[in-house]
């Protein structure tokens, strides 16, 4: 364990907890990778039972009634995830820069880009708690027979499970993962504002103990690292031709019919037979 963190002493001489290695930021860009590169070969290689296109046309012939976009990102949740993914990039590379070896000044613009971060954060739990239907981008019992056909599927078999409801299964999990490290880095972000100067309040190192604030440091660190391995692996599914219609639905907050019909359970997800809105919450 010593070999992922770094020591000090403080002025008394003792030994103190000061920060996590950064090898394991090299760990972590060599870990996403050789992630990307594994399902990329997975996806070639793999017998993926995705719906026919016959079946497709059926299901779009007999939904005519739905609207041609089906709306599913609304703008201000758009907006939110734009500047959420903004200020996590700002956050990210004023951190890592430096400890590369690109020097700047980069402390303002950390703190700063952590701040919006937090705001938005703050902003979206308000944001779903009330006006999105909040439990349906969370995980729980209730997904595992999409689960279970999902890994039929990726054997190759034609199972009748349960397509995705509003959100697929990966996107999920990603956003709980994101979730849990994101909470541990925006915390010990903020429980080391003392440490800087800014026009807040007053600066004081001195607020806790040498050992609090290593293991802060520690926590900040580790959270701040397997960030950079979540943020390559959400690029690379955005940016896949097969994955485009996604982030095309969080660039202009719909999706079409056909698509809808193709990756989606229209009984978990409801749409109303209108031309304007869904039957959910957008």
């Amino acid at each position: 364990m010593d070999y992922f963190l770094t020591w000090g002493r403080n002025p008394w001489g003792q030994q103190v907890l000061t920060h996590v290695s950064w090898d394991l930021l090299w760990a972590s860009l060599f870990a996403g990778i050789m992630f990307l590169v594994a399902h990329a070969s997975y996806m070639v290689l793999s017998a993926h039972r995705k719906r026919d296109p016959a079946e497709t046309d059926a299901l779009e012939a007999a939904r005519k009634d739905l609207p041609p976009r089906i709306p599913k990102h609304s703008f201000m949740a758009r907006l939110f995830h734009w500047v959420m993914a903004a200020s996590m990039f700002v956050l990210l590379f004023t951190a890592f820069l430096p400890i590369v070896g690109v020097r700047f000044a980069w402390v303002t613009w950390h703190w700063i880009a952590g701040l919006v971060l937090t705001g938005s954060i703050i902003y979206h739990i308000i944001h779903a708690t009330f006006w999105l239907d909040f439990w349906s981008i969370w995980v729980g019992p209730k997904d595992i027979p999409e689960f279970k056909a999902e890994i039929l599927r990726e054997l190759g078999h034609d199972v009748p499970g349960p397509k995705p409801g509003k959100y697929p299964l990966g996107n999920r999990l990603y956003h709980l993962a994101l979730v849990l490290v994101g909470f541990a880095a925006i915390g010990t972000g903020l429980f080391m504002m003392p440490r800087i100067r800014t026009p807040l309040f007053a600066r004081n190192p001195y607020l806790f103990s040498d050992a609090t604030w290593g293991f802060t440091y520690v926590l900040h660190g580790v959270a701040s690292v397997a960030l950079v391995g979540l943020v390559i692996a959400h690029i690379y599914f955005a940016v896949r031709p097969d994955k485009w219609w996604i982030t095309n639905s969080m660039i202009f907050g719909w999706v079409t019919r056909r698509q809808y019909l193709e990756h989606h359970d229209p009984h978990r997800w409801a749409v109303r037979p209108s031309k304007t809105e869904p039957a959910g919450r957008a």
